[in-house]
């Protein structure tokens, strides 16, 4: 009996161990796919083998430019806006293409005889917000056309009008005292399932063109009715931070060098809207765009400055504003 209890013994410790063998081989450690993604990003490995954040963000091109590749087919252009503002009327040759369906019309597209991939829309904001998540997947020839349509003819600049014409609302509130970033924390919770950067990547991208702009957009009325609720991004260099100042308690991002892991991109809250601001809501777009795909829940203001403190965008100088001199009354199509 004491043999077989013996036996027993040994046995029950056996599968013990094996049990806690395989637990142990199981027990792979939890990546944090947000930080996974920034890193590939961030590197040479990434779709476009570097930084494109700190480097080439935001790419825009001029509406002159476009009427200029396009007189020598050397630009695709492809217009997001709804079919029935297309309708009335396009720029020629323009492909009219829905937000959501932007990475499937390309993948169908021969790119090789054009040298630059013109997204536009109504006001540069969405078309830059779609162009950033195509750069980061590898497309190098996208830009977004700079102020959309508005910078194309007079009949379709009323949203860029309508912005500026109410652009000095909260002129009075922009203030010169600084507000410190807030200590590094930890970067948000993504959950694809994926483990490997590009794969993060595709699967992000895709999520975020199905789901538009519109989550990804606020408007000054918003988030000046409510301070407190956003982090507030100031997206252009520090002298213009303090003049002609800031959104209150807004923070300064310098463009190409603070969006990093080696620099302030951890100081960006992942558990509170994050309002990223710049002159014009089209640089902003971009960015709002990669803050996304690592999961922070980024919001750009639209118009940026110019439908805040506009007179006193004109006054500094330096400062990128619309206006009738940005709008070219070229030819288009019905």
């Amino acid at each position: 009996m004491k043999k077989i209890n013996y036996l027993f013994l040994l046995s029950f410790l056996f599968l013990a161990v094996f049990i806690s063998s395989c637990e142990k081989d199981d027990d792979t450690p939890a990546i944090n796919e947000s930080e996974v993604l920034a890193t590939y990003l961030e590197s040479s490995a990434s779709p476009l083998k570097k930084d494109f954040v700190n480097t080439d963000m935001p790419t825009i091109i001029a509406a002159s430019e476009v009427k200029t590749l396009n007189e020598t087919g050397q630009v695709y252009i492809i217009d997001i806006r709804s079919a029935a503002d297309f309708a009335t009327g396009y720029i020629k040759n323009a492909h009219n293409v829905a937000f959501a369906d932007l990475l499937t019309h390309i993948k169908g597209v021969n790119l090789t005889p054009y040298t630059k991939v013109a997204i536009v829309c109504y006001t540069g904001q969405t078309a830059g917000y779609g162009a950033s998540l195509l750069r980061l997947l590898g497309y190098d020839k996208v830009y977004s056309m700079k102020w959309g349509m508005g910078s194309w003819h007079a009949d379709f600049a009323g949203k860029w009008n309508t912005a500026i014409g109410n652009g000095n609302a909260y002129a009075s509130q922009f203030t010169s005292t600084s507000t410190a970033k807030g200590a590094a924390g930890e970067m948000p919770v993504l959950t694809t399932g994926k483990t490997t950067g590009q794969e993060i990547l595709e699967a992000r991208v895709n999520t975020l063109l199905t789901e538009g702009f519109t989550p990804a957009s606020v408007s000054n009325q918003v988030v000046f009715g409510s301070l407190s609720s956003y982090y507030i991004v100031n997206y252009w260099p520090a002298a213009q931070y303090a003049d002609p100042g800031h959104i209150p308690g807004a923070t300064q991002y310098t463009p190409k060098e603070s969006i990093k892991l080696s620099a302030d991109l951890k100081t960006l809250p992942a558990g509170k809207p994050v309002a990223v601001y710049c002159y014009t809501g089209q640089t902003s777009a971009f960015l709002t765009a990669y803050l996304r795909l690592l999961g922070y829940d980024a919001k750009s203001i639209l118009y940026g400055t110019n439908g805040m403190i506009y007179d006193k965008m004109v006054a500094a100088g330096g400062m990128s504003v619309f206006g009738p001199s940005q709008i070219m009354g070229y030819d288009y199509e019905k």
